[in-house]
């Protein structure tokens, strides 16, 4: 009888994906860390709880009818303890390690649930308002952080978005009033945000100047353009500053489903813009050739260059393209919300839109929920005064910063910026 031996190719070799190396097991400790203390505080508020019924408004201004009622301290358990076990799996690594985001997803969820438990026990909290003022301070963010996201992806760094947005503000405010015209406004806007984003790349692309200095100087400038004009003219003459806010669509059908219908499917033009520029820029970069060309110019242009692509022609598309967005995330605030232009009025959105794309990780799908959670985080804190929670509201607008400090410090995965982000590439 022959002997049966045994080759090497029916040895039975664990898949590389199954060992996991001492640095990453190194983060997964930290970041299993980190949630296992948020879930202990959710836990926490849930014990504190006041027994009684939490109500949510689902319609805004029906403080009749469309009422949800839960128990308040039974369902902050609940939602605790099912944070605590998500944190926990996470840190015993019960899950694949492709599903360990819907791990933090589901913590994140509980947490805020037991937070808004503990925060409307015996009131009535005004969910719908809540949402509603989450996506109206989100939108310019996304336009954004979807600007500065084509920026970098091609390597370039965009401090300016703050000084777009003062400038696609100005201009749509004047528009708007001299022609009644909204789409006139956002025209106007977009096209100032690319006049923007033109000295942004002839400066940083032809020239080579410091792109964190650069940025700081335009928005610098843009401040102090849009002030004089201000103090100069629309302080003089109050019809140039008397924009007609844009009006509310209803899509049909989307429109009239409940809660997230009028929350999502009634906006203005503009905000439907911003979930269609979500949706294009996320193809554009992912699955044409143009964005991979932007992000091999990002990463490595020298190699992008040997091939052929003209590294400085990409960098300028892109950033171009990211002026059209951050014009019209500055004609948000004007056209799309105030109703007229005020000295600085930004108030700063345009830093945050950068947080949110390191938040985001690079990637707009992730800025988006990054400028998503920041909306949340400010306007949870005036509804928290409305209903008059003991908390100090100025704590929760801490809440995105820290959150951001966390994510650049490493504590919630790898954040990395494109390799070649924010170096001039000089052609030899």
């Amino acid at each position: 009888m022959s002997e049966t031996t045994t080759t090497p190719d029916t040895v039975r070799v664990p898949a590389p994906a199954t060992i996991e190396a001492p640095a990453d097991r190194i983060r997964r400790l930290r970041i299993g860390g980190v949630m296992l203390v948020f879930a202990l505080i959710g836990l926490g508020l849930a014990i504190f709880t006041k027994s009684g019924q939490a109500t949510f408004q689902l319609v805004s201004g029906d403080l009749q009818n469309n009422l949800l009622g839960v128990p308040a301290q039974g369902t902050a358990l609940l939602l605790g303890i099912l944070g605590l076990v998500a944190a926990v799996a996470y840190v015993l690594r019960r899950v694949p390690q492709r599903y360990s985001g819907w791990l933090a997803a589901v913590l994140g969820i509980c947490f805020i649930g037991a937070f808004l438990c503990w925060a409307a026990a015996g009131k009535t909290f005004p969910l719908a308002n809540q949402f509603q003022g989450t996506l109206n301070f989100a939108t310019p963010l996304i336009l954004g952080a979807l600007a500065g996201v084509l920026c970098e992806r091609a390597g370039v760094i965009n401090i300016a978005i703050e000084g777009q947005f003062l400038v696609g503000a100005f201009t749509a405010a004047v528009v708007a009033s001299t022609t009644d015209s909204a789409a006139a406004a956002l025209v106007a806007a977009a096209l100032t945000g690319v006049a923007m984003a033109w000295l942004l790349a002839v400066f940083s692309i032809k020239y080579l100047v410091n792109q964190v200095v650069l940025g700081v100087v335009l928005v610098v400038f843009a401040s102090g353009v849009t002030g004089y004009l201000f103090d100069q003219f629309l302080q003089e003459d109050a019809s140039l500053n008397t924009p007609e806010v844009l009006s509310a669509v209803k899509i049909p059908g989307l429109g009239d489903i409940p809660f997230i219908g009028p929350i999502l499917f009634q906006q203005t033009v503009l905000v439907y813009l911003t979930y269609i520029a979500v949706a294009v820029v996320t193809f554009m970069l992912f699955q044409t050739r143009w964005g991979l060309r932007v992000r091999a110019v990002g990463e490595h242009p020298k190699a992008a260059d040997t091939v052929g692509i003209k590294v400085k022609r990409v960098r300028y598309s892109a950033v171009l393209w990211a002026g059209v967005l951050a014009g019209l995330g500055g004609a948000f605030f004007t056209v799309g919300f105030a109703g007229s232009f005020n000295k600085d009025m930004t108030a700063g959105n345009g830093f945050i839109a950068l947080a949110a794309l390191i938040m985001g990780r690079w990637h707009p799908i992730g800025a988006m929920v990054a400028a998503l959670f920041f909306g949340f985080a400010t306007q949870l804190q005036s509804q928290l005064q409305v209903i008059q929670t003991p908390i100090p509201g100025e704590l929760l607008l801490m809440a995105p910063y820290l959150a951001t400090v966390i994510a650049v410090a490493g504590l919630v995965g790898r954040v990395r910026a494109p390799k070649a982000d924010g170096e001039p590439y000089v052609t030899e």
